[in-house]
Protein backbone atom coordinates (compact mmCIF):
# COMPACT_ATOMS: atom_id res chain seq x y z
CA UNK A 1 0.00 0.00 0.00
CA UNK A 2 1.45 3.35 -0.95
CA UNK A 3 1.27 6.40 1.61
CA UNK A 4 2.43 8.94 -0.90
CA UNK A 5 0.41 12.08 -0.95
CA UNK A 6 -1.41 13.35 -4.16
CA UNK A 7 -3.74 16.25 -4.47
CA UNK A 8 -7.54 14.87 -5.53
CA UNK A 9 -6.69 11.19 -4.56
CA UNK A 10 -7.02 9.82 -1.00
CA UNK A 11 -3.94 7.17 -0.36
CA UNK A 12 -2.95 4.47 0.72
CA UNK A 13 -3.55 3.12 -2.40
CA UNK A 14 -3.50 -1.16 -3.64
CA UNK A 15 0.04 -1.53 -5.38
CA UNK A 16 -0.04 -5.44 -5.10
CA UNK A 17 -1.47 -8.98 -6.90
CA UNK A 18 -4.71 -10.06 -5.84
CA UNK A 19 -4.50 -13.33 -6.16
CA UNK A 20 -6.71 -16.47 -4.59
CA UNK A 21 -8.19 -13.35 -2.12
CA UNK A 22 -5.31 -12.28 -1.21
CA UNK A 23 -3.34 -8.91 -1.64
CA UNK A 24 0.43 -9.87 -2.12
CA UNK A 25 3.51 -9.13 -3.54
CA UNK A 26 4.94 -10.91 -7.05
CA UNK A 27 7.37 -13.58 -7.27
CA UNK A 28 10.29 -11.51 -9.81
CA UNK A 29 9.90 -8.77 -7.06
CA UNK A 30 10.50 -5.56 -9.17
CA UNK A 31 8.25 -2.84 -9.16
CA UNK A 32 6.87 -0.72 -12.01
CA UNK A 33 6.41 3.05 -11.93
CA UNK A 34 3.12 4.60 -12.70
CA UNK A 35 3.40 7.76 -14.19
CA UNK A 36 1.45 10.77 -14.25
CA UNK A 37 1.11 12.45 -17.86
CA UNK A 38 0.13 15.87 -16.95
CA UNK A 39 3.28 16.44 -15.25
CA UNK A 40 5.51 13.05 -15.90
CA UNK A 41 5.65 11.96 -12.21
CA UNK A 42 5.80 8.76 -10.91
CA UNK A 43 2.50 8.81 -8.68
CA UNK A 44 3.69 5.23 -7.24
CA UNK A 45 4.85 1.76 -8.07
CA UNK A 46 3.04 -1.52 -8.67
CA UNK A 47 3.96 -4.88 -8.56
CA UNK A 48 5.71 -6.30 -11.84
CA UNK A 49 4.41 -9.79 -11.91
CA UNK A 50 5.86 -12.40 -13.83
CA UNK A 51 4.66 -16.41 -14.96
CA UNK A 52 4.57 -17.68 -11.75
CA UNK A 53 2.33 -15.30 -10.56
CA UNK A 54 0.05 -15.76 -13.72
CA UNK A 55 0.36 -19.45 -13.00
CA UNK A 56 -1.25 -19.07 -9.70
CA UNK A 57 -3.57 -16.83 -10.01
CA UNK A 58 -5.15 -19.34 -13.44
CA UNK A 59 -5.04 -22.06 -10.54
CA UNK A 60 -6.51 -20.50 -7.93
CA UNK A 61 -9.63 -19.34 -10.91
CA UNK A 62 -9.52 -23.28 -11.46
CA UNK A 63 -10.21 -24.42 -8.30
CA UNK A 64 -12.63 -21.60 -7.57
CA UNK A 65 -14.46 -22.54 -11.03
CA UNK A 66 -15.78 -25.34 -9.44
CA UNK A 67 -18.05 -23.57 -7.00
CA UNK A 68 -18.79 -20.34 -8.45
CA UNK A 69 -20.23 -22.17 -12.36
CA UNK A 70 -23.05 -23.82 -9.99
CA UNK A 71 -23.99 -20.48 -7.94
CA UNK A 72 -27.68 -19.64 -9.04
CA UNK A 73 -27.85 -16.32 -11.38
CA UNK A 74 -29.56 -14.85 -8.54
CA UNK A 75 -26.49 -15.29 -6.25
CA UNK A 76 -24.07 -14.04 -9.27
CA UNK A 77 -26.66 -10.96 -9.39
CA UNK A 78 -26.12 -10.34 -5.76
CA UNK A 79 -22.32 -9.92 -6.40
CA UNK A 80 -22.44 -8.13 -9.39
CA UNK A 81 -25.19 -5.10 -7.93
CA UNK A 82 -22.83 -5.27 -4.95
CA UNK A 83 -19.64 -4.26 -7.04
CA UNK A 84 -22.10 -1.79 -8.52
CA UNK A 85 -22.98 0.03 -5.38
CA UNK A 86 -19.35 0.42 -4.58
CA UNK A 87 -18.48 2.25 -7.41
CA UNK A 88 -20.95 4.20 -6.40
CA UNK A 89 -19.95 4.85 -3.19
CA UNK A 90 -16.24 5.68 -4.07
CA UNK A 91 -17.06 6.78 -7.67
CA UNK A 92 -15.03 10.23 -6.74
CA UNK A 93 -12.06 8.71 -5.77
CA UNK A 94 -11.67 6.19 -8.90
CA UNK A 95 -13.28 9.11 -11.26
CA UNK A 96 -9.58 11.04 -9.78
CA UNK A 97 -7.31 8.00 -10.33
CA UNK A 98 -8.70 7.96 -13.84
CA UNK A 99 -7.57 11.83 -14.29
CA UNK A 100 -4.37 11.26 -12.84
CA UNK A 101 -3.33 8.09 -14.58
CA UNK A 102 -5.09 8.33 -17.22
CA UNK A 103 -4.56 11.90 -17.94
CA UNK A 104 -8.49 12.79 -19.32
CA UNK A 105 -10.44 15.30 -18.02
CA UNK A 106 -12.41 14.53 -14.54
CA UNK A 107 -15.55 15.66 -16.48
CA UNK A 108 -14.89 12.04 -19.05
CA UNK A 109 -13.64 10.29 -16.09
CA UNK A 110 -16.83 10.53 -14.26
CA UNK A 111 -18.69 9.40 -17.15
CA UNK A 112 -16.49 6.28 -16.99
CA UNK A 113 -17.90 5.58 -13.77
CA UNK A 114 -21.08 6.01 -14.44
CA UNK A 115 -20.69 3.51 -17.50
CA UNK A 116 -18.99 1.33 -15.03
CA UNK A 117 -22.21 1.19 -13.04
CA UNK A 118 -24.77 0.72 -15.60
CA UNK A 119 -22.49 -1.99 -17.08
CA UNK A 120 -22.32 -4.40 -13.60
CA UNK A 121 -26.36 -3.34 -12.87
CA UNK A 122 -27.27 -4.17 -16.31
CA UNK A 123 -25.62 -8.28 -16.55
CA UNK A 124 -26.70 -8.65 -12.84
CA UNK A 125 -30.29 -8.46 -14.76
CA UNK A 126 -28.89 -11.28 -17.04
CA UNK A 127 -27.48 -12.97 -14.30
CA UNK A 128 -30.63 -13.59 -12.79
CA UNK A 129 -31.75 -14.87 -16.21
CA UNK A 130 -29.76 -17.46 -16.96
CA UNK A 131 -31.28 -19.23 -13.75
CA UNK A 132 -34.33 -19.72 -16.60
CA UNK A 133 -32.66 -18.65 -19.99
CA UNK A 134 -29.59 -21.17 -19.40
CA UNK A 135 -31.75 -24.83 -20.57
CA UNK A 136 -34.32 -24.23 -23.61
CA UNK A 137 -35.94 -27.41 -25.29
CA UNK A 138 -35.40 -27.16 -28.71
CA UNK A 139 -38.24 -28.41 -31.47
CA UNK A 140 -36.99 -31.20 -33.67
CA UNK A 141 -38.69 -33.19 -36.07
CA UNK A 142 -39.26 -36.55 -33.89
CA UNK A 143 -41.49 -37.56 -30.98
CA UNK A 144 -38.95 -39.89 -29.72
CA UNK A 145 -36.59 -37.41 -28.31
CA UNK A 146 -36.53 -34.17 -26.32
CA UNK A 147 -33.50 -31.77 -27.30
CA UNK A 148 -32.35 -29.85 -24.89
CA UNK A 149 -29.64 -26.43 -25.50
CA UNK A 150 -27.97 -25.49 -22.09
CA UNK A 151 -25.46 -22.24 -21.70
CA UNK A 152 -23.07 -23.03 -19.54
CA UNK A 153 -19.47 -20.96 -18.73
CA UNK A 154 -16.85 -21.13 -20.55
CA UNK A 155 -13.99 -21.56 -17.11
CA UNK A 156 -11.64 -19.66 -16.61
CA UNK A 157 -11.07 -16.50 -18.67
CA UNK A 158 -8.14 -14.30 -19.15
CA UNK A 159 -9.38 -10.53 -19.74
CA UNK A 160 -6.53 -7.95 -21.19
CA UNK A 161 -7.37 -4.46 -21.41
CA UNK A 162 -5.84 -1.16 -22.56
CA UNK A 163 -5.20 1.81 -21.39
CA UNK A 164 -7.82 4.56 -22.69
CA UNK A 165 -10.60 3.48 -20.77
CA UNK A 166 -9.49 1.94 -17.72
CA UNK A 167 -12.39 0.43 -15.28
CA UNK A 168 -14.42 0.56 -18.56
CA UNK A 169 -13.68 -1.69 -20.26
CA UNK A 170 -12.72 -3.65 -18.03
CA UNK A 171 -16.16 -3.66 -16.74
CA UNK A 172 -17.18 -4.85 -20.47
CA UNK A 173 -15.69 -7.91 -20.19
CA UNK A 174 -15.70 -8.62 -16.42
CA UNK A 175 -19.27 -8.09 -15.97
CA UNK A 176 -20.40 -10.70 -18.16
CA UNK A 177 -18.17 -13.14 -17.78
CA UNK A 178 -18.72 -13.22 -13.78
CA UNK A 179 -22.72 -13.06 -15.20
CA UNK A 180 -21.97 -16.39 -16.92
CA UNK A 181 -20.66 -17.97 -14.17
CA UNK A 182 -16.95 -17.82 -15.21
CA UNK A 183 -13.99 -17.31 -13.10
CA UNK A 184 -11.49 -14.58 -14.64
CA UNK A 185 -7.46 -13.21 -14.25
CA UNK A 186 -7.89 -9.66 -15.04
CA UNK A 187 -4.61 -7.89 -16.33
CA UNK A 188 -4.62 -4.26 -16.54
CA UNK A 189 -2.48 -2.13 -18.96
CA UNK A 190 1.03 -1.60 -17.25
CA UNK A 191 -0.03 2.22 -17.80
CA UNK A 192 -2.82 2.54 -16.03
CA UNK A 193 -3.23 0.01 -13.43
CA UNK A 194 -4.21 2.57 -10.90
CA UNK A 195 -7.91 2.84 -11.34
CA UNK A 196 -7.86 -1.05 -11.91
CA UNK A 197 -6.51 -1.83 -8.88
CA UNK A 198 -8.90 0.37 -7.11
CA UNK A 199 -11.72 -1.16 -8.96
CA UNK A 200 -10.22 -4.52 -7.64
CA UNK A 201 -10.31 -3.63 -4.41
CA UNK A 202 -14.04 -3.05 -4.48
CA UNK A 203 -14.46 -5.95 -5.79
CA UNK A 204 -12.89 -7.59 -3.19
CA UNK A 205 -15.40 -6.05 -0.36
CA UNK A 206 -18.22 -7.34 -2.44
CA UNK A 207 -17.01 -10.65 -0.99
CA UNK A 208 -16.77 -12.95 -3.99
CA UNK A 209 -15.74 -16.45 -2.94
CA UNK A 210 -11.77 -16.59 -3.00
CA UNK A 211 -10.14 -16.93 -6.32
CA UNK A 212 -13.27 -15.70 -8.62
CA UNK A 213 -11.31 -12.35 -9.78
CA UNK A 214 -7.80 -12.21 -9.70
CA UNK A 215 -5.44 -9.71 -10.52
CA UNK A 216 -2.27 -9.39 -11.83
CA UNK A 217 -0.44 -6.23 -12.72
CA UNK A 218 3.13 -6.60 -15.07
CA UNK A 219 3.99 -6.01 -18.90
CA UNK A 220 3.31 -7.54 -21.91
CA UNK A 221 5.57 -9.93 -22.44
CA UNK A 222 5.51 -10.69 -18.74
CA UNK A 223 2.29 -11.17 -17.96
CA UNK A 224 -0.10 -11.37 -20.91
CA UNK A 225 1.72 -13.97 -22.75
CA UNK A 226 1.81 -16.27 -20.62
CA UNK A 227 -1.81 -15.64 -19.46
CA UNK A 228 -3.01 -15.97 -22.77
CA UNK A 229 -0.57 -19.40 -23.19
CA UNK A 230 -1.76 -20.60 -20.29
CA UNK A 231 -3.44 -24.25 -20.91
CA UNK A 232 -5.78 -24.19 -17.87
CA UNK A 233 -6.74 -20.36 -19.39
CA UNK A 234 -10.36 -21.45 -21.55
CA UNK A 235 -10.71 -18.07 -22.83
CA UNK A 236 -8.99 -14.89 -23.83
CA UNK A 237 -10.81 -11.40 -24.26
CA UNK A 238 -8.31 -8.91 -25.25
CA UNK A 239 -8.72 -5.05 -25.88
CA UNK A 240 -6.21 -3.28 -27.82
CA UNK A 241 -3.88 -2.85 -30.76
CA UNK A 242 -4.00 -4.73 -33.81
CA UNK A 243 -0.53 -5.91 -33.82
CA UNK A 244 -0.99 -6.96 -29.85
CA UNK A 245 -3.90 -8.86 -31.23
CA UNK A 246 -2.32 -11.33 -33.65
CA UNK A 247 -0.12 -12.37 -31.36
CA UNK A 248 -2.39 -13.18 -28.27
CA UNK A 249 -4.71 -14.96 -31.65
CA UNK A 250 -2.00 -16.71 -32.50
CA UNK A 251 -0.69 -17.67 -28.95
CA UNK A 252 -4.12 -18.55 -28.18
CA UNK A 253 -4.62 -21.13 -31.20
CA UNK A 254 -1.89 -23.09 -29.77
CA UNK A 255 -3.77 -24.56 -27.23
CA UNK A 256 -7.10 -23.96 -29.06
CA UNK A 257 -8.72 -21.54 -26.43
CA UNK A 258 -11.29 -19.06 -27.05
CA UNK A 259 -10.94 -15.76 -28.33
CA UNK A 260 -12.73 -12.42 -28.71
CA UNK A 261 -10.55 -9.17 -30.02
CA UNK A 262 -11.84 -5.47 -29.97
CA UNK A 263 -8.93 -3.92 -31.36
CA UNK A 264 -8.28 -0.77 -33.85
CA UNK A 265 -10.23 1.47 -35.70
CA UNK A 266 -10.07 4.09 -38.47
CA UNK A 267 -13.54 5.94 -38.81
CA UNK A 268 -15.31 8.14 -40.84
CA UNK A 269 -17.77 10.94 -40.01
CA UNK A 270 -19.86 11.43 -43.20
CA UNK A 271 -21.27 14.98 -43.22
CA UNK A 272 -24.27 15.31 -46.20
CA UNK A 273 -24.84 18.94 -47.46
CA UNK A 274 -27.90 19.36 -45.64
CA UNK A 275 -26.89 18.39 -42.69
CA UNK A 276 -27.72 20.50 -39.58
CA UNK A 277 -23.80 22.95 -39.11
CA UNK A 278 -24.07 23.01 -35.71
CA UNK A 279 -24.71 19.21 -35.07
CA UNK A 280 -21.78 18.68 -37.90
CA UNK A 281 -19.53 20.42 -35.83
CA UNK A 282 -20.19 19.02 -32.03
CA UNK A 283 -20.06 15.56 -33.99
CA UNK A 284 -17.04 15.64 -35.41
CA UNK A 285 -14.94 17.33 -32.68
CA UNK A 286 -16.27 14.91 -30.01
CA UNK A 287 -15.75 12.25 -32.45
CA UNK A 288 -11.80 13.34 -32.83
CA UNK A 289 -11.09 15.19 -29.82
CA UNK A 290 -12.79 13.28 -26.65
CA UNK A 291 -10.61 11.72 -24.70
CA UNK A 292 -7.17 13.54 -26.50
CA UNK A 293 -8.55 11.46 -29.57
CA UNK A 294 -7.22 8.24 -27.53
CA UNK A 295 -10.40 6.05 -28.76
CA UNK A 296 -10.59 2.92 -31.11
CA UNK A 297 -14.07 4.63 -31.93
CA UNK A 298 -12.22 8.10 -33.22
CA UNK A 299 -14.01 9.32 -36.12
CA UNK A 300 -11.06 11.07 -37.16
CA UNK A 301 -11.49 10.99 -40.72
CA UNK A 302 -13.90 13.45 -41.77
CA UNK A 303 -15.81 13.36 -45.38
CA UNK A 304 -17.97 16.49 -45.97
CA UNK A 305 -19.94 17.07 -48.82
CA UNK A 306 -18.26 19.67 -50.90
CA UNK A 307 -20.75 22.61 -50.79
CA UNK A 308 -20.86 22.46 -47.40
CA UNK A 309 -16.76 21.98 -47.30
CA UNK A 310 -15.70 25.45 -46.94
CA UNK A 311 -17.83 25.93 -43.67
CA UNK A 312 -17.66 22.76 -41.73
CA UNK A 313 -13.64 23.13 -42.23
CA UNK A 314 -13.86 27.00 -40.99
CA UNK A 315 -15.83 25.86 -37.83
CA UNK A 316 -14.13 23.08 -36.96
CA UNK A 317 -11.00 24.73 -37.29
CA UNK A 318 -12.29 27.27 -34.80
CA UNK A 319 -13.59 24.76 -32.88
CA UNK A 320 -10.36 23.25 -32.40
CA UNK A 321 -8.15 26.25 -31.65
CA UNK A 322 -10.37 27.03 -28.89
CA UNK A 323 -10.22 23.58 -27.02
CA UNK A 324 -8.46 24.17 -23.40
CA UNK A 325 -5.97 21.47 -23.40
CA UNK A 326 -3.88 21.45 -19.62
CA UNK A 327 -4.23 19.78 -16.32
CA UNK A 328 -7.38 17.47 -16.16
CA UNK A 329 -8.21 18.35 -12.74
CA UNK A 330 -8.46 22.48 -14.00
CA UNK A 331 -11.39 23.95 -14.08
CA UNK A 332 -12.66 24.37 -17.73
CA UNK A 333 -10.32 21.97 -19.24
CA UNK A 334 -11.72 20.44 -22.34
CA UNK A 335 -8.61 17.93 -23.13
CA UNK A 336 -5.99 16.57 -20.97
CA UNK A 337 -2.75 15.13 -22.09
CA UNK A 338 -1.47 12.11 -24.08
CA UNK A 339 -1.30 8.63 -21.43
CA UNK A 340 2.18 7.86 -21.61
CA UNK A 341 5.51 9.17 -23.55
CA UNK A 342 5.58 6.36 -26.00
CA UNK A 343 1.74 7.53 -27.01
CA UNK A 344 2.81 11.24 -27.76
CA UNK A 345 5.74 10.26 -29.54
CA UNK A 346 3.68 8.39 -31.77
CA UNK A 347 1.35 11.03 -32.69
CA UNK A 348 4.25 13.57 -33.19
CA UNK A 349 5.37 10.94 -35.70
CA UNK A 350 2.40 10.87 -37.69
CA UNK A 351 1.77 14.64 -37.63
CA UNK A 352 5.37 14.94 -39.16
CA UNK A 353 4.67 12.46 -41.62
CA UNK A 354 1.34 13.88 -42.32
CA UNK A 355 3.14 17.47 -43.73
CA UNK A 356 5.92 15.54 -45.40
CA UNK A 357 2.96 14.39 -47.30
CA UNK A 358 2.01 17.50 -48.45
CA UNK A 359 -1.20 17.77 -46.17
CA UNK A 360 -2.52 20.96 -45.32
CA UNK A 361 -2.42 21.52 -41.93
CA UNK A 362 -5.29 23.71 -41.08
CA UNK A 363 -4.76 24.27 -37.42
CA UNK A 364 -2.40 23.15 -34.84
CA UNK A 365 -3.41 24.47 -30.95
CA UNK A 366 -1.25 25.60 -28.22
CA UNK A 367 -0.53 23.47 -25.28
CA UNK A 368 0.42 24.08 -21.84
CA UNK A 369 4.04 24.89 -21.38
CA UNK A 370 6.22 22.50 -18.96
CA UNK A 371 6.12 18.89 -18.61
CA UNK A 372 3.42 16.41 -19.66
CA UNK A 373 2.60 14.52 -22.85
CA UNK A 374 0.28 17.24 -24.24
CA UNK A 375 -0.27 17.58 -28.31
CA UNK A 376 -2.16 20.18 -29.73
CA UNK A 377 -5.46 19.35 -31.26
CA UNK A 378 -4.65 19.57 -35.19
CA UNK A 379 -6.69 19.29 -38.16
CA UNK A 380 -5.42 18.28 -41.89
CA UNK A 381 -7.50 18.91 -44.80
CA UNK A 382 -7.13 18.16 -49.00
CA UNK A 383 -5.39 14.62 -47.29
CA UNK A 384 -3.97 12.08 -49.75
CA UNK A 385 -6.19 8.58 -49.86
CA UNK A 386 -2.73 7.01 -49.37
CA UNK A 387 -1.26 9.18 -47.07
CA UNK A 388 -0.50 7.37 -43.50
CA UNK A 389 -2.75 9.89 -41.60
CA UNK A 390 -5.61 9.24 -43.28
CA UNK A 391 -4.92 5.31 -42.86
CA UNK A 392 -3.47 4.22 -40.34
CA UNK A 393 -4.78 4.46 -36.43
CA UNK A 394 -2.77 7.62 -34.43
CA UNK A 395 -4.75 7.28 -30.78
CA UNK A 396 -4.61 11.17 -30.57
CA UNK A 397 -5.94 14.06 -31.31
CA UNK A 398 -5.52 14.60 -35.14
CA UNK A 399 -8.18 15.18 -37.51
CA UNK A 400 -8.32 14.34 -41.33
CA UNK A 401 -10.57 16.28 -43.91
CA UNK A 402 -11.84 15.50 -47.49
CA UNK A 403 -14.33 16.41 -49.38
CA UNK A 404 -16.99 14.16 -51.91
CA UNK A 405 -19.66 14.63 -54.55
CA UNK A 406 -21.70 11.57 -54.32
CA UNK A 407 -23.43 9.36 -51.76
CA UNK A 408 -21.47 6.51 -53.45
CA UNK A 409 -18.69 8.43 -52.79
CA UNK A 410 -18.80 8.54 -49.34
CA UNK A 411 -19.39 5.13 -49.05
CA UNK A 412 -16.98 4.00 -50.69
CA UNK A 413 -14.16 6.15 -49.56
CA UNK A 414 -15.41 5.58 -45.49
CA UNK A 415 -15.25 1.38 -46.74
CA UNK A 416 -11.68 1.89 -47.89
CA UNK A 417 -9.70 0.74 -44.55
CA UNK A 418 -8.62 -2.20 -43.26
CA UNK A 419 -10.68 -1.51 -40.38
CA UNK A 420 -14.64 -1.54 -39.65
CA UNK A 421 -15.22 -0.64 -36.07
CA UNK A 422 -17.35 2.67 -36.41
CA UNK A 423 -18.96 5.53 -38.51
CA UNK A 424 -21.24 8.58 -38.05
CA UNK A 425 -23.88 9.96 -40.58
CA UNK A 426 -24.97 13.69 -40.30
CA UNK A 427 -27.81 14.40 -42.62
CA UNK A 428 -31.61 15.60 -42.56
CA UNK A 429 -32.83 13.00 -44.51
CA UNK A 430 -33.55 10.20 -42.30
CA UNK A 431 -33.96 8.04 -45.92
CA UNK A 432 -30.42 8.35 -46.90
CA UNK A 433 -29.26 8.14 -43.26
CA UNK A 434 -30.59 4.83 -43.14
CA UNK A 435 -29.37 4.04 -46.58
CA UNK A 436 -25.64 4.69 -45.92
CA UNK A 437 -26.17 3.22 -42.40
CA UNK A 438 -26.65 0.15 -44.11
CA UNK A 439 -23.84 0.60 -46.72
CA UNK A 440 -21.23 0.96 -44.32
CA UNK A 441 -18.94 -1.77 -43.15
CA UNK A 442 -18.93 -1.04 -39.82
CA UNK A 443 -20.06 -2.97 -36.52
CA UNK A 444 -22.09 0.42 -34.67
CA UNK A 445 -23.42 3.42 -36.97
CA UNK A 446 -24.52 6.63 -34.98
CA UNK A 447 -26.96 8.64 -37.05
CA UNK A 448 -27.25 12.58 -36.11
CA UNK A 449 -26.11 11.10 -32.94
CA UNK A 450 -22.66 11.43 -30.54
CA UNK A 451 -20.90 8.05 -29.63
CA UNK A 452 -23.35 6.98 -26.77
CA UNK A 453 -23.00 3.49 -26.01
CA UNK A 454 -25.16 1.32 -24.20
CA UNK A 455 -24.47 -2.08 -22.34
CA UNK A 456 -28.13 -2.82 -23.33
CA UNK A 457 -26.58 -2.88 -27.05
CA UNK A 458 -23.68 -4.15 -28.75
CA UNK A 459 -19.87 -3.25 -29.67
CA UNK A 460 -17.07 -4.50 -32.12
CA UNK A 461 -16.37 -4.27 -35.75
CA UNK A 462 -16.43 -5.92 -38.92
CA UNK A 463 -12.59 -6.54 -40.63
CA UNK A 464 -9.22 -5.88 -38.66
CA UNK A 465 -11.23 -4.27 -35.46
CA UNK A 466 -12.95 -7.58 -33.75
CA UNK A 467 -13.39 -11.47 -33.54
CA UNK A 468 -16.64 -11.46 -31.47
CA UNK A 469 -18.75 -9.07 -29.98
CA UNK A 470 -19.29 -6.69 -26.67
CA UNK A 471 -22.06 -5.68 -24.42
CA UNK A 472 -25.50 -6.25 -24.59
CA UNK A 473 -26.45 -10.21 -24.39
CA UNK A 474 -23.15 -11.39 -27.05
CA UNK A 475 -21.23 -10.03 -24.21
CA UNK A 476 -22.83 -12.88 -22.20
CA UNK A 477 -22.49 -15.24 -24.73
CA UNK A 478 -18.62 -14.44 -25.11
CA UNK A 479 -18.21 -16.57 -21.74
CA UNK A 480 -20.81 -18.96 -22.50
CA UNK A 481 -20.41 -22.65 -24.05
CA UNK A 482 -23.18 -24.40 -25.85
CA UNK A 483 -24.06 -27.61 -24.97
CA UNK A 484 -26.77 -29.78 -26.59
CA UNK A 485 -28.77 -33.00 -25.05
CA UNK A 486 -30.78 -35.60 -26.30
CA UNK A 487 -32.61 -37.30 -24.44
CA UNK A 488 -34.70 -40.54 -25.89
CA UNK A 489 -38.42 -39.97 -24.57
CA UNK A 490 -40.54 -42.55 -26.82
CA UNK A 491 -41.14 -45.92 -27.47
CA UNK A 492 -40.09 -45.50 -31.42
CA UNK A 493 -36.42 -44.05 -30.10
CA UNK A 494 -33.40 -46.05 -31.07
CA UNK A 495 -29.92 -44.60 -32.18
CA UNK A 496 -28.88 -44.54 -36.21
CA UNK A 497 -26.94 -47.23 -38.04
CA UNK A 498 -24.15 -45.49 -37.31
CA UNK A 499 -24.24 -45.16 -33.47
CA UNK A 500 -24.73 -41.37 -33.73
CA UNK A 501 -24.29 -38.59 -36.19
Amino acid sequence: MSTRAFPHVDFPLHTQLYIDGFWCAGETGRRLPVVNPSTEETIVEVEAGGAADVDCAVQAATRAFHTWKDATGVERAAYLRAIARGVEARGAQLAALQSLNNGKPLAEAQIDVSDVVATFDYYAGLAERTDVDGEAEVAIPSGDYQALIRREPAGVVALIVPWNFPMVTTAWKLAPALAAGCTVVLKPSEVTPLPELELASIIAEAGLPRGVFNVVTGTGPEVGAPLAAHPLVAKVSFTGSTAVGEQVMKTAAQTIKGVSLELGGKSSIIVFADADLDLAVDLAAGGAFFNAGQMCSATSRVLVERPLAEALIARLADRATRIVVGDPFASGVQMGPLTSRAQYERVQRFIANGKADGAHLVIEGEVPSGPGYFVKPTMFVDVSADSAVWREEIFGPVLCVRSFDTEDEAIATANDTDFGLVASVVTRDAARGKRVADALEAGVVWINAPQLIFPQTSWGGYKRSSVGRELGPFGLAAFQEIKQVLTATGPGAALSADGGA
